[in-house]
């Protein structure tokens, strides 16, 4: 992961997987989780992002 791609990630967790994923199912979660709280969407882009 790039620099910028992990403080696009902390700052808004959706935007960091849609940039590496596009529109789907891991996109969708993503949003839910974030919507329950920050810190889960965080967990779980840092999760599907990793490389």
């Amino acid at each position: 992961m790039s620099v910028l791609n992990i403080i696009i990630t902390i700052l808004l967790p959706p935007l960091g997987v849609f940039l590496k994923h596009g529109l789907g199912g891991k996109f969708l979660i993503n949003i839910l989780l974030t919507l329950l709280g920050w810190l889960p969407g965080v967990i779980h882009a840092f999760y599907v992002n990793q490389d």
